[in-house]
């Protein structure tokens, strides 16, 4: 027979394990249209509407020592087959619990709500307007390039200003600029991540609803969207095309000072630059700050040749700034538009669905394209990074390899290493019978 004492300890244990902070509860997200894949944490979990019984820890504050805490943050990715992709930020924390004696157990966090939704959009109604990029140039085009006369600088900034824009969250704030005329905006990632929406204000001091439509953590790129039609927006300039030493002007918002700021600089180095993250990376002295973030660091003709993204924080360290490259925003860039423009307006790149069967390239250039059709929502990742949802097809630089790997739930990786010839549409077929 048990002692008091002993009696006492598992009364208070039964307590605690019948108590609402340790009991299981239900996690459930939806979507509209269902049907979508659902990944929490880059793991692919089902599909909506998804339900999980998850314990009660993960909703209420830890009261006891027993019981079960998320000791990570939770972000679910919901995406479908011709619609955007939605991120949700699903947690809130870190919280730190300290027990009645005034001892840390360390950091958890809480699930926000039991049950979320998302209203997925279709991308033909969203990814709309045009883009224009200033893909690689021949040698001799180059060299025509740099023997052509640059435009003051004032004038280049009184051009590309108005499309650029501020972005307010609830607790975040930076820059971004447009891409098309139909109100696409390319920003930071980390500047949109954890919002349901955000606010774009315009130079002239308009305020407009911004959504999120794109997320690409891994190049640290995301795109919103504002309504309306006619917006002014910024030319994009190839990275195989920025010189070291050439001049760099960074449009963007920094601190508490005047919006709509400008900052004056030089190419210090272009390249790969994995302590920033995957990509093509532009270092610079042009003076980049909190809230610069998202804005676009321009080159003297006015193109768009980097996001700015970050500066090097180290003691007796100044002057160093980072941008991801437009190559890199034009990568994701493509996988909604297959078609972009010259800056002069003529098409560079036919479409994927073209009845040739083949991609034209401008003078100079030579692209090959790859297209993937099944199965239906299966991820592609080309040399390791992700480039979208099946059905999928991109231009890709010719002469070439790259490996492309498809991922699909229940089934074990495809992967294919395929050599890109100049104008040669390829379709693929993971998983042939």
């Amino acid at each position: 027979m048990p002692s008091r004492s002993e009696f006492l300890f598992l009364f208070a244990l039964s307590l605690c394990l019948c108590s609402p902070f340790t009991r299981a509860d239900t996690l459930k997200i939806t979507s509209t249209p269902p049907g979508a894949t659902v990944e929490i944490n880059g793991v692919v979990v089902g599909t909506t509407p998804y339900e999980e019984e998850v314990p009660g820890g993960y909703f209420h504050k830890t009261k006891t020592a027993l019981g079960r805490r998320l000791q990570n943050p939770m972000a679910a990715r919901i995406r479908l087959a011709g619609y955007t992709t939605k991120e949700i930020q699903m947690t809130e924390g870190p919280m730190n619990w300290v027990s009645l004696k005034g001892h840390s157990h360390g950091e958890y966090w809480l699930l926000k709500l039991k049950s979320f939704h998302v209203e997925l959009d279709p991308i033909s109604k969203v990814f709309t307007g045009n883009i224009t990029a200033d893909l690689p140039k021949a040698s001799d085009e180059r060299r025509d390039a740099e023997l052509a006369p640059e435009p003051p600088l004032e004038d280049v900034i009184a051009l590309a200003k108005p499309a650029v824009v501020r972005l307010k969250g609830l607790g975040k704030s930076g820059s971004g600029f447009f891409v098309t005329e139909k109100g696409v905006i390319a920003t930071n990632a980390h500047l949109v991540r954890g919002e349901g929406s955000l606010i774009a204000i315009l130079p002239g001091g308009q305020q407009l609803a911004a959504n999120i439509i794109h997320i690409d953590t891994d190049r640290d790129i995301a795109l919103v969207k504002v309504e309306g039609d006619e917006f002014p927006y910024l030319s994009l300039g190839a990275a195989s095309n920025v010189r070291q030493g050439e001049t760099v002007i960074a449009i963007g918002n920094p601190g508490d000072a005047m919006p709509f700021a400008v900052t004056k600089g030089i190419v210090s180095a272009v390249g790969k630059f994995s302590a920033a993250g995957p990509g093509i990376w532009i270092q610079t002295d042009a003076t980049i700050n909190p809230g610069n973030s998202g804005g676009p660091l321009l080159n003297a003709r006015g193109q768009v040749i980097g996001i700015n993204t970050l500066k090097l924080e180290k003691k007796n360290v100044s002057g160093i700034g980072f941008a991801i490259s437009a190559s890199d925003l034009l990568a994701v860039l493509l996988k909604y538009y297959p078609d972009p423009l010259s800056p002069g307006g003529k098409q560079l790149l036919s479409s994927p669905d073209s009845t040739a069967g083949a991609k034209s390239s401008p003078p100079g250039q030579e692209f090959g394209t790859i297209e993937l059709r099944e199965p239906k929502a299966a991820e592609v990742y080309v040399d390791g990074k992700f480039a979208g949802d099946i059905p999928w097809s991109s231009p890709l630089a010719a002469g070439k390899y790259y490996v492309i790997v498809v991922k699909s739930l229940g089934q074990a990786d495809w992967s294919k290493r395929i050599y890109v010839f100049a104008s040669v549409h390829t379709i693929l077929t993971p998983w042939p019978e």
